[in-house]
């Protein structure tokens, strides 16, 4: 079914210069001088290469069909962080492994029994659709400085997954924050 290129959203599907590709982000830009137009990064699902394209606002792709599956993270069967990664089916309780390379980045915010959105298409899994935040335990961090006051400083600190992330100086180790799994950032103690 086709669609506009105004109305890509970060991780569908669609076939783009006759391949699969999903869209890992996507950028709406008016220029001063002439037409409006979206600029989509997309990672081709073949060959693992990502691409920037600009597509006319008013441009029509083919849009795919995905099935998307609700799992929850069990592990890392490497035991050291690079994959492949066991997610089961709370349905079926069918177990999928999945590359560290179809995760990207995502794989920082993976939490035991963390329900996710699998995507697959023809038995391929395309990739994974993260909560928009989630919950961790800071693990390292920096004392409060003296002094501090309540403005926009923030310190880094390392959550119980290996990520590292700024925080606000009153924050300790133990404590749980929120963080953003799209930008990473902090959105408040848990």
């Amino acid at each position: 079914m086709p669609i506009k290129a105004s109305e890509l959203r970060k991780g569908q599907a669609l076939v783009f210069e006759g391949n699969l590709q999903v869209v890992i982000s996507t950028d709406h830009v008016k220029p001063g001088k002439g037409p409006a137009y979206v600029q989509a990064k997309m990672k081709n699902v073949d060959t693992g290469t990502i691409k920037t394209n600009r597509l006319n606002s008013s441009d029509k792709l083919d849009d795919v069909t995905i099935d998307r599956r609700t799992m929850s993270y069990l592990y890392d069967s490497s035991g050291h962080g690079k994959g492949p990664y066991v997610f089961m089916d709370g349905e079926t309780f069918d177990q999928t492994e999945i590359d560290a390379d179809a995760l990207g980045d995502d794989v920082q915010w993976l939490l035991e029994n963390l329900e996710v959105t699998v995507m697959v298409y023809d038995g391929r899994v395309l990739g994974v659709e993260l909560p928009p935040q989630v919950e961790l335990e800071v693990t390292d961090t920096a004392p409060q400085p003296k002094g501090a006051t309540a403005t926009n400083q923030l310190k880094e600190a390392t959550v119980e997954t290996g990520a590292r992330v700024r925080v606000p100086p009153f924050i300790d180790i133990g404590q749980r924050v929120k963080i953003s799994t799209e930008t990473g950032d902090y959105m408040g103690k848990a």
